[in-house]
């Protein structure tokens, strides 16, 4: 059995930027286990494969559009090859990969393909991709495991047609149509993508509007662009009912303002949101205290330390819910193990930067002025109209 100072469970860029800090800040013994690619959801599945497709599509669309005005011409005959842009987008996921292999090497961090099992907190069970199992001791554990996307219990979820964003990004054929069933951040991004590539997109969203942690003003403002730059037809304050299948169309029937409604299309896009990531994580193996570490739904509980309620291992990023962005997770990787190591927390969690990519972008830190009024701080806003900035 190999000793560990600590061992890292998930690859993503909490626990991969974690365990480089804890080897070279302060010279520990690191091993990192991932089931999957090095990178995680955010740069196998997320935020690296959905902004490639983005840029391309976006200039192809800038094109298409504005081409002859700005002394581009071509731009009728011009297409998309899926085929060939996926393709591109599999050397840029792969060119990041080695970077972060050859990360984990320079620092002579120890890195295990499969999946890990936390036993007790000092003993983590390997099941290798290559079918051995391997046992593993270390003095502290940290989970970074992530989240996956959500699956709600909607008749016909399990349809061949219907599928989340993890199968999407591999789409290698065009599509004429999509109807998107959740109107957050993901949902809107393929929205802006499709949109782009000429689909006709339908979003479906429950709530009374769409991106519902936006400002009120922003969230009207995207729902109008996407709708005049692209065709796509939001419905909020909608519940799906089922999705059913009409020869090779997809249907997803929902009702909206107590009316029955039914939109066809190729492809249904469940866009509901994520969940962390814990199957497997906890077996019958594992000692009483392990089976029964706190969570909060499926959310593992931590304190301010980012300790679980098992004393030495610790969580953090999506697994522990919260703001399910990249960069936290790195945030939150960092200074758990700076408090791990008698260090102090040094980066301020308190106005989290965050970017949409939809079409116009929408950037923020921090709350907005809704929030900040709800919570009785006066705010102070004001407009510019960046038609007026040269750029």
């Amino acid at each position: 059995m190999e000793n560990f100072d600590l061992i890292v469970i998930g690859g993503g860029p909490g626990g991969y930027e974690a365990a480089i800090e804890a080897a070279k800040k302060y010279g520990k013994k690191v091993a990192l286990v991932e089931s999957r690619e090095l990178g995680g959801t955010c740069l196998n599945r997320g935020c690296i494969p959905t902004k490639t497709l983005i840029h391309t599509v976006g200039m192809y669309s800038e094109l298409k559009t504005h081409g002859e005005e700005i002394g581009l011409t071509g731009g009728d005959s011009i297409g998309v090859n899926l085929s060939t842009l996926q393709a591109r987008k599999n050397v840029v996921l792969e060119q990041l990969r080695s970077g972060i292999a050859s990360l984990m090497k320079a620092n002579k961090i120890t890195v295990y393909e499969g999946r890990g099992t936390v036993i007790d907190s000092g003993r983590v069970d390997v099941n290798l991709n290559s079918g051995e199992t391997l046992e593993l001791s270390c003095e502290n554990i940290l989970i970074a495991t992530g989240s996956v996307p959500a699956v709600p219990p909607i008749k016909g979820a399990e349809l061949k047609g219907v599928v989340t964003s993890d199968e999407l990004l591999d789409l290698s054929e065009p599509i004429e149509s999509v109807t998107i069933i959740g109107g957050g951040v993901i949902g809107c991004e393929f929205a802006s993508l499709f949109g782009s590539l000429g689909a006709k997109v339908t979003v479906v969203e429950a709530l009374d509007k769409i991106i519902a942690n936006l400002d009120r003003e922003l969230s009207q403002n995207l729902k109008m662009l996407l709708s005049k730059s692209y065709g796509v037809e939001i419905h909020t304050g909608a519940s799906v009912k089922e999705i059913k299948e009409e020869g090779d169309r997809i249907v997803t029937c929902f009702t909206e303002k107590e009316q029955a409604v039914e939109v066809s299309s190729d492809l249904v896009l469940m866009a509901v949101g994520r969940r962390p990531e814990t199957s497997g994580l906890f077996t019958e193996n594992a000692s009483e205290a392990v089976k029964n570490i706190k969570l909060n739904r499926a959310a593992i509980v931590v304190n301010e330390r980012y300790e679980t309620s098992v004393n030495r291992i610790y969580a953090i990023g999506d697994v522990i819910g919260g703001i399910q962005l990249a960069h936290v997770a790195t945030a939150e990787g960092r200074n758990a193990v700076a408090l791990m190591y008698g260090g102090e927390a040094e980066i301020n969690m308190n106005a989290v930067p965050s970017c949409i990519y939809t079409e116009p972008e929408i950037a923020s830190v921090g709350i907005g002025p809704d929030i900040a009024k709800q919570e009785g701080i006066e705010v102070i806003s004001k407009k510019y109209t960046m038609s007026a900035n040269g750029k």
